[in-house]
This record gives structure tokens, C-alpha cells and sequence, in this order.
């Protein structure tokens, strides 16, 4: 999933379930992990997609992420068993939401929370 700035506003891109668990077969999980903490320049893991959250705490980072103009891309962790368990040990954080800028964790909804307030969000994830 993937948001597009069009007219001021931002809309979600979904990348369907089906298509995250067909790729998982054919890749080794670490691998698959590193490539998919890179697909966007920011990614966070989820339960469910934006605009369909499945959690408060991904409904909040959503939230946060779109009130900052943030384009982000997002992976729902609830559909990939795999990924939610590898991702846990790939980046040594055991809770979800998780938020990447290029490859590398940032951290979870308090992290983002507190990268705002101290107005920090937007050059911690490069943009």
C-alpha cells in the first residue's frame, strides 16, 4: 500500500493480502523482510490498511502519519502469519504498529508520537 498526493489529499494504494502471500514463497524471509521494509520509502506494519485499521494503534499512526503529510506505504502484517512473526525478531521489536524510513526502524506509535512532538517526524523518515 501506497499514498499518492493527488489534489491535496491523500489516497491509499492497497496492495491486496493474496499479493503480499504469493511473494512469500518464492524468497527467503530475512530476504523477503529487507525487501519489503524497502519497497516505500517509508512503510509501516500494520494490522489492516489505512482507512480499514484492525487496532487503536494503527488506527492512530495512521492518523498521525496523514495529519503530517506523510506518504507512506503499508504492509497488513494480519494477513502474512510469516512476516508478523519474522519481522518481530528482524527488527528486534515486539509489538506492532512498526515504522520504517529507507530499510530501517524507526519504531512503534509512541516512537512517531514522540518524533512529532518534538517536531522531528519528518526529518527522521527523510522527507
Amino acid at each position: 500500500m501506497a499514498l499518492n498526493n493527488q489534489g491535496g489529499s491523500v489516497v491509499p494504494v492497497v496492495v491486496p493480502p493474496a499479493q503480499q502471500a504469493a511473494a512469500s514463497k518464492a524468497v527467503p524471509l530475512n530476504e523477503r523482510l529487507a525487501q519489503l521494509t524497502n519497497k516505500e520509502p517509508v512503510m509501516l506494519f500494520m494490522k489492516g490498511a489505512p482507512g480499514e485499521e484492525r487496532c487503536g494503534f494503527s488506527r492512530t499512526i495512521v492518523s498521525l502519519l496523514q495529519e503530517q503529510g506523510v506518504k507512506f506505504g503499508s504492509f497488513d502484517i494480519l494477513g502474512d502469519e510469516e512476516v508478523r512473526q519474522g519481522l518481530k525478531e528482524f527488527s528486534k521489536w515486539p509489538t506492532f504498529p512498526q515504522l520504517y524510513a529507507k530499510g530501517k526502524l524507526v519504531g512503534g506509535l509512541d516512537v512517531v508520537k514522540e518524533l512529532i512532538e518534538a517536531g522531528e517526524l519528518k526529518d527522521e523518515l527523510g522527507v
